[in-house]
């Protein structure tokens, strides 16, 4: 079924409230199976929202809208959307309850125009809101359906997930499901190049490609009678997408890298460190972020200036004299400095220019990447040079870091293949 998206609010015309919500909302429509048409966004002008709807529902089936379900005299999505629909507000007096309850536990006197929220239109399916004051509701008519759902994102999603979900399944026969695979080292128009045997032929299951900063995701969907065909065709996709691109796939669950990592780092009972410069920690927080990460990573050494690398990693001043801070030298050192204090696996170490004042006769973007193993994986060491010729900070310190995790990755995952030869 084709569902539009109307977000209302001036607020969002003016560019003072990023609409999040539209994003949010389209993601889990196209999960469910349904096709987005239209993202709308309309001012609290009653005229031109009645208009919106009307014609909106000229494409679509389903229509969602967002915001202007508050007590506020610009609040009328609801009243427009009774009207739009040819329906009357009835007061109800569960959701009364529900609203006043809201103030009354937290010691706050209602105002009187929360009354206000009360009013739903009659033949509406109310969805009552557990995390904020404003009922939410679906209503059909005529063929035609109506969602309204709070503007605030944290509302929104709540009643999005804990109701709009089950309402909207009555509107399809067919039972949606998917698989989201991440992969790292490949562009996306090379990797929809290699997958052009599967795509050009591609009914159901569908593949769609898309592009994160350094990395391609893909999702894998089928929508068949019942969920067991359908899983039974997502796997079977993917078997065949495993044998064309299976090098570069790093999970086949949509995990974020970081996850990855420390998952594998637990499963082998392997360890891991990091020096960082250029990236001020940005690796060890991506780490510790992932819950659990306590068990795998122990010590991340910030040394940003050459006194830290020397003093805490033991990096010989010397040899930052003669091949520069940033160098190869230097990168394969602190990761043996952060190998040996922590006695660590695995230690991964980065310096390099960010930018935007990279030293003379040097780029910004450029850096060199090190590591170190222990014991237990060999005693090898060695470095990777990135030079990604920007001078955007931002985007090189983020590209640095999704590198680094990309080397520890790899290691692990070589580390393995020793492992299981034992």
């Amino acid at each position: 079924m084709n569902v539009s998206i109307i977000a209302v609010g001036t607020e969002l015309l003016f560019g003072q409230t990023i609409n999040t919500n539209a994003t949010y909302i389209s993601n889990q429509l196209n999960l469910m199976g349904f096709n987005v048409m239209y993202h709308h966004v309309v001012g609290d002008n009653p005229g031109r929202l009645k208009e919106l709807i009307q014609s909106s529902f000229v494409e679509s089936d389903i229509i969602i809208l967002t915001g202007g379900l508050g007590p506020t005299q610009d609040d009328l999505t609801k009243e427009i959307v009774a009207e739009a629909m040819g329906v009357d507000l009835y007061f109800d007096e569960r959701c009364y309850r529900e609203v006043k309850s809201y103030f009354d536990d937290r010691n706050r006197i209602m105002a009187e125009n929360n009354r206000k929220q009360a009013y739903i239109p009659v033949g509406a399916e109310v969805f009552h809101n557990e995390a904020g004051t404003a009922p939410a509701f679906g209503i059909e008519k005529n063929g035609k359906c109506a969602i309204c759902l709070p503007g605030p994102p944290r509302e929104m999603k709540w009643l999005f997930e804990n109701c709009v979900v089950d309402y909207l399944k009555r509107f399809s026969s067919k039972q949606m499901y998917y698989r989201v695979i991440r992969t790292i080292g490949i562009g996306e128009s090379d990797l929809e190049t290699k997958l052009l045997p599967i795509i050009d032929n591609q009914k159901d299951p569908t593949i769609a490609t898309y592009a994160k900063e350094g990395e391609c995701t893909l999702r894998v969907a089928s929508q068949r009678e019942t969920m067991t065909e359908a899983q039974l065709a997502v796997e079977n996709m993917i078997r065949e997408i495993d044998k064309l691109i299976g090098k570069y796939i790093y999970s086949y669950n949509d995990e974020e890298l970081a996850e990855v990592v420390v998952r594998k780092l637990r499963e082998n009972k392997l360890s891991l460190s990091s020096a960082e410069s250029c990236t001020g920690g940005m690796f060890a927080s991506c780490i510790t972020d992932v819950p659990g990460a306590s068990n795998v990573f122990s010590h991340g050494f910030v040394t940003y200036s050459e006194t830290a690398k020397a003093g805490v990693l033991g990096v010989d001043s010397k040899i930052i004299e003669e091949c520069s801070v940033v160098s190869s030298e230097v990168a394969i050192l602190m990761a043996k400095g952060a190998q040996k204090s922590s006695n660590s696996d695995i230690a991964i170490s980065i310096t390099g220019y960010a930018g935007p004042e990279a030293d003379e006769g040097r780029e910004n973007g450029n850096a060199f990447i090190g590591y170190a193993c222990g014991n237990k994986l060999g005693n090898k060491s060695g470095f990777i040079e990135i030079n990604t010729k920007r001078n955007d900070r931002k985007w090189n310190r983020n590209f640095f870091k999704l590198r680094m995790l990309l080397v520890v990755y790899n290691i692990i995952n070589d580390a393995i293949k020793v492992i299981n030869k034992k």
